[in-house]
C-alpha cells in the first residue's frame, strides 16, 4: 500500500537517498529543503519551519503517513543548533495534526553518534528547555571560540536524542498512536562529509574520532533503509 512521506533534508545526502528509494517503490514523497525539493524552506527559523509544515500538509491533502527528519548541519556555527534541534522538534510538532489523520502514522529522525561525544551542557539544557533565543545565544558564544565551536554539533545531537527519549512516550506521540524514533549514524558518505573524507589526513581524523571497525564508512542507503523500516507499516 502506497504511503505519503514528508522528508526534510530531501535535497541531498541521506534525505535524498531515502526519498529516491521511497519513490522507486511507489510511495508519495514531499521533500523539504532549501532547494531541490517540493517545499522550499529555511528550517533555521521558526517562521520557516511552520510555513514548511503548513505547505507540506497542504500538498499531502491534510494526511501524512510518515515524517522523516533528515535536515541537519555539521558546521561550528550557531545555525547548526537552530536547524539540528528546532528544525526537527518544531517542524515535527507542527506536522503532528496531519500525522494523526493517518491510520498508521510514523516519525523517525536522524541524531548521531556525536551525541556520545563531549558537549556543552548549558547549550543542551537550553535546547531542551525550548528557549531558542537563549540556546542560540549560548551557541554564538561557543562559535566565537575556535576551541569550543565544534561542541555545537554534538550538543545539538545529544539534545535531539534526549528530546526523543523524553517525548516519545508522551501524549503527543505514543499517546496519539505515533511511534517516534531516532537513529544515530556514525560516519556516512554524503556531501556533508565528502570534503573531510577527500584526503588521507581528513579520513584519519574522522576515524580517530568515530572508530568504525566493522564496515567502515556507511553509504547513505544503509541509514535510509533503516529510516524507511522505522516508518513503514
Amino acid at each position: 500500500m502506497s504511503r505519503t512521506f514528508v522528508i526534510t533534508g530531501a535535497g541531498s545526502g541521506i534525505g535524498k537517498t531515502t526519498a529516491q528509494i521511497l519513490r522507486d517503490r511507489g510511495d508519495t514523497v514531499i521533500g523539504v529543503d532549501l532547494r531541490g525539493a517540493e517545499v522550499s524552506a529555511d528550517l533555521s527559523t521558526s517562521e520557516g519551519r511552520l510555513a514548511a509544515a503548513a505547505e507540506a500538509t497542504s500538498l499531502a491533502g491534510g494526511t501524512v503517513d510518515a515524517v522523516i527528519a533528515c535536515a541537519g548541519l555539521a558546521i561550528p556555527k550557531t545555525i547548526t543548533a537552530a536547524v539540528n534541534y528546532y528544525g526537527m522538534t518544531e517542524f515535527l510538532e507542527a506536522m503532528q495534526p496531519a500525522l494523526t489523520a493517518s491510520a498508521a502514522p510514523r516519525v523517525a529522525l536522524i541524531s548521531s553518534m556525536a551525541s556520545l561525544q563531549p558537549v556543552a551542557p548549558p547549550l543542551v539544557e537550553a535546547l531542551l528547555a525550548g528557549d531558542e533565543a537563549a540556546a542560540l545565544g549560548i551557541a554564538a558564544q561557543l562559535e566565537a571560540d575556535p576551541q569550543t565551536g565544534n561542541l555545537i554539533y554534538s550538543s545539538s545531537k545529544q539534545a535531539i536524542s534526549r528530546w526523543v527519549r523524553r517525548e516519545a512516550p508522551g501524549a503527543r506521540w505514543a499517546g496519539a498512536g505515533i511511534p517516534l524514533n531516532a537513529v544515530g549514524p556514525g560516519t556516512v558518505v554524503t556531501p556533508m562529509t565528502a570534503e573531510l573524507l577527500s584526503t588521507p589526513e581528513g579520513t584519519a581524523l574522522v576515524d580517530a574520532v568515530v572508530p568504525m571497525p566493522l564496515n567502515s564508512h556507511q553509504g547513505p542507503e544503509s541509514i535510509a533503509n533503516l529510516l524507511i523500516w522505522l516508518t513503514s507499516v
